[in-house]
């Protein structure tokens, strides 16, 4: 696993222009004897384990997509790639389900059911890749499905866990803000397309705090604002944009109706006019609970009951959401961080690194997930059966 990340560290590709990713997952199943289909959504590549007794189909998923972001570690296998970076982790999760699908490959005689490996591209920018390879066939046939996240700000050693939302539905908006330019020295004779949209971002801090139910969580933030190139005109224009993060759908609507709202009041005070755009970006990771708590039993006894934490909720977007709309599932967090190591620094950072021993905790914990799943609904419908011919 640690040969096939660094190879993959090395050669990052963007989301949606994966080339040789895809085909080297491929061969690397096809030589385990693994049936793939290639192409699936688009770059996709799906493995299927068919277990050599009857049971559940169940389906793990790792992404492979890099980040247009400039490496700046000083590892040997630094990326060959300018500007184009593995800094999330996704050349780990990769790694590991090829490791998997290894292991279970030789031992697939023994397995009651069927394991399908979904080797997605294009997680990282929205509208992602799931959705093509579901709407493709991925999950046709799955009965549950587990994910991991591999993760550099929680200690390799530890996995957390957490049934329900787990991760925001990540939207973004684009608006314009169009007033009268004019020179500095006269203000009266313009509208201040600066001030109108200084006055809307300070307005819509009002939204989470004062319009939405405290105990649901939201989050809008502006990231950026651009106007004018002088310092000595008023600028007739102003571009905005951002992102909102929400759990629940309800709240969603209400933000994006208060949005457009608070930008409308405020152009109309002042005569500007605008453009709003609004596009709804992956929707929240909901865990189904039984399979959360399927996970977190088999994890304790991979990495001992006090390294299995329950987590809070988090803001960050992710398009496993996807697959837990179709199946059951859960998508969990496995630690990667080791600060004695230097290995500190978030998600998306130039500076971004893993442990990458938390490869193979992530694979035990998959892989036993999912054998466990298996054997115990191999057993429940033993017991429904028996059951049945004692009536």
């Amino acid at each position: 696993m640690v040969k096939l990340r660094r190879y993959l560290h090395e050669n990052p590709e963007l989301s949606f222009e994966e080339v040789k990713t895809p085909i080297m997952i491929a061969e690397y199943l096809e030589e385990l004897g693994i049936e793939v289909k290639r192409g699936v959504g688009g770059r996709g590549v799906v493995g299927m384990i068919r277990g050599g007794k009857p049971g559940k189909t169940i389906a793990i998923r790792a992404d492979f997509d890099a980040l247009p972001i400039a490496e700046e570690t000083d590892v040997p296998y630094k990326s060959k790639v300018p500007g184009v970076m593995h800094a999330c982790g996704h050349d780990a999760h990769t790694a590991t389900l090829l490791g998997i699908a290894k292991v279970l490959s030789e031992n697939r005689a023994e397995l009651s059911g069927n394991v399908v490996l979904i080797h997605q591209f294009a997680e990282e920018l929205s509208p992602g890749g799931a959705k093509p390879m579901i709407d493709d066939g991925c999950l046709d046939g799955v009965d549950a499905i587990f994910g991991t996240h591999i993760w550099s700000t929680m200690p390799v050693g530890e996995v957390s866990y957490c049934s329900g939302p787990v991760m925001a539905a990540s939207d973004a908006f684009d608006i314009e803000i169009i007033g009268k330019g004019g020179h500095g020295a006269a203000p009266h004779e313009t509208i201040d397309s600066i001030v109108v949209a200084s006055q809307f971002v300070t307005s819509i801090q009002q939204i989470v705090s004062r319009n939405m139910d405290p105990l649901k969580s939201a989050v809008i933030s502006v990231g950026s604002f651009h106007a004018g190139n002088a310092f000595n005109v008023i600028a007739d224009k102003v571009k905005l944009n951002g992102t909102v993060r929400t759990f629940d759908p309800a709240v969603q609507d209400e933000i994006i109706e208060k949005l457009e709202r608070h930008l409308k009041g405020v152009c109309e005070a002042s005569g500007a006019t605008y453009t709003f755009e609004y596009r709804k970006g992956y929707p929240a990771v909901v865990n189904h609970e039984a399979e959360t708590n399927h996970l977190a039993e088999v994890a304790k006894t991979i990495v001992g009951e006090e390294n299995v934490n329950k987590m809070d909720p988090m803001m960050g977007g992710e398009d496993f959401a996807y697959y837990l709309q179709e199946v059951p599932g859960t998508f969990f967090f496995t630690g990667a961080g080791n600060e004695a190591e230097g290995i500190v620094y978030p998600h998306h950072h130039p500076k971004f690194n893993l442990d990458e021993k938390s490869m193979l905790i992530a694979a035990k914990v998959l892989t036993k997930a999912v054998i466990a799943y298996m054997e115990d609904a191999t057993n429940g419908i033993e017991r429904e059966e028996q059951v049945e011919n004692k009536a």
